[in-house]
């Protein structure tokens, strides 16, 4: 293990500091100044590790996350081992290190009665180590199976997929809608959250290794999904669950109501040096944001660098607790009062507020929003408390309320793959859809889910394709997919 008695004697839970508020909200760049080696405490937090006989930690992350072993290489300045440990498990650490809620922190041994070691920095700097001393290498197949496969979607779940493939020696090409890779690594999560040279420097180690990247493709229009099948050996359909969950009231049609996923993938497109026509904007205005999740707290973070002249950000549900509830034990994840690093920045948040209705100004455009304090029904149903209503002005409105499932007019139109009761992709625990030779992988089969599933999918559905094309297959899988019952 690392230092046996680390935990005793470093009992602080400590993290690097952020980047000063008044600083940070002049530029995009990452708000975190992460730990690197030669930096003492990051090797004290690491020894607070307690290497457990049963390491909870492990059960917290999917993927299966070697925690123990790469926090005592830490702890020894063993740099290219830790990285090597880190890899075994995960394809993409500098992403989870990042934007992973980090459920294995939740799991901690550590934690039931201390602060939990702080699993996720030390992840993210090793990995940063990683790449400043060249660690972080391509690794080309000895031998090519001459099988092609395609994926479709660039995200998190599509990307570890392909490259697992491509290291398998499968020739892997991956499609992409938008103008560039990434899913919403890129186009969806803001720079401050995730610098996109962390993107771009692992797609040049794919492309070294001999995964093609095809982006402005999209699959249904350009490539009918037959005629994918037709080209390829086998798919991997990594589309993602992209269709966003409207709020049914009235007004929710009006000119300066937009889905959360809009306004930011514009925002990263222009921080990215590309234009937009007539781009959403939050400079001078009040806005509103439906949703107190993460995406939620990503339109915060745009909007105050856009200078907005205020935000609010308005949640349904109870404000949850800032400890474990008794009905959240040890070792699960619990729901927690957050404050991330845009909530810092400023804004307001409210609880138990339910919209009513949208109203709209002279001009057509929201003006807006009726508010009603939310009333908790005896079947658990949220409505607003009538006699409660109140009107907060608003020129932007942002819903963030998630997303419902996988777009899949088009793959339903031109081919027989089966979709389930809840609009998913269908599957089985192999991740192979009703098709033979189609896989799914990641939310587009799951429903919206975390980074860390969408690898561990990734990675899981690549072995069964491996197998499917090989007969037998080496490739990890770390878990099996989740099925639910065809639609009818």
């Amino acid at each position: 293990m690392a230092d046996p008695r680390g935990f005793l004697k470093v009992r602080e839970r400590e993290l690097p500091p952020n980047r000063p508020v008044e600083v940070r909200l002049r530029d995009w760049r990452d708000v975190h100044e992460h730990l690197v080696e030669g930096q003492p405490f990051l090797k004290e937090q690491a020894g607070r590790c307690m290497d457990c006989g049963i390491p909870f930690c492990h059960q917290g992350c999917p993927l299966g996350n070697l925690i123990p072993e790469w926090n005592d290489l830490v702890w020894r300045d063993q740099w290219a081992e830790a990285s090597e440990r880190l890899h075994e498990t995960n394809n993409f650490p500098e992403f989870t290190g990042r934007v992973c809620p980090a459920p294995c922190e939740s799991s901690c041994v550590l934690g039931i009665n201390q602060p939990a070691v702080t699993i996720k920095n030390v992840e993210v700097s090793i990995i940063d180590e990683a790449f400043e001393r060249g660690l972080v290498t391509p690794h080309v197949p000895q031998r090519l199976t001459g099988s092609t496969v395609a994926v479709v979607g660039s995200g998190p779940a599509g990307l570890a997929a392909a490259q697992q493939l491509t290291r398998a020696g499968h020739t892997v090409v991956v499609y992409e809608r938008d103008a560039a890779i990434g899913g919403l690594l890129r186009f969806g999560i803001p720079d401050f959250k995730l610098e996109k040279m962390h993107i771009d420097r692992r797609l040049a180690q794919m492309e070294a290794e001999g995964t093609r990247f095809r982006p402005g493709v999209e699959i249904g229009t350009d490539i009918t999904w037959d005629e994918l099948r037709r080209r390829f050996d086998a798919v991997v359909l990594a589309t993602g669950a992209t269709i966003p969950r409207a709020l049914q009231v009235p007004g929710n049609d009006l000119d300066g109501v937009h889905f959360a996923m809009e306004f930011l993938h514009q925002a990263n497109t222009v921080v990215a040096g590309g234009t937009v026509e007539d781009q959403i904007v939050a400079t001078g205005k009040d806005v509103i944001i439906i949703g107190g999740g993460d995406t939620g707290s990503d339109c915060l973070g745009t909007s105050l660098r856009q200078g907005a002249r205020s935000v609010t950000t308005l949640a349904i549900g109870k404000q949850p607790p800032r400890e474990r509830a008794a009905s959240q034990p040890w070792p699960t994840d619990p729901i927690l009062f957050e404050v991330s690093s845009s909530h810092e920045e400023g804004g307001e948040r409210a609880y138990l507020a339910s919209t009513v209705e949208f109203l709209a100004g002279e001009d057509g455009r929201v003006r807006a929003l009726v508010v009603a304090e939310t009333e908790y029904l005896p079947d658990g149903r949220r409505v607003p408390k009538p006699g409660t209503e109140r009107e907060i002005p608003a020129d932007l409105v942002l819903v963030a309320m998630g997303f419902t499932g996988p777009e899949t007019d088009t793959l339903s139109a031109q081919s027989d793959i089966g979709l389930t009761t809840r609009g998913l992709v269908a599957r089985g625990d192999d991740f192979a859809a009703t098709t033979p030779g189609v896989f799914v992988a990641g939310d587009a089969g799951r429903g919206q889910s975390l980074i860390v599933w969408a690898i561990a999918e990734g990675r899981a559905a690549a072995a069964s394709v491996d197998a499917y094309l090989q007969g037998s297959s080496e490739l990890p899988a770390p878990v099996r997919a989740s099925t639910v019952s065809l639609r009818a």
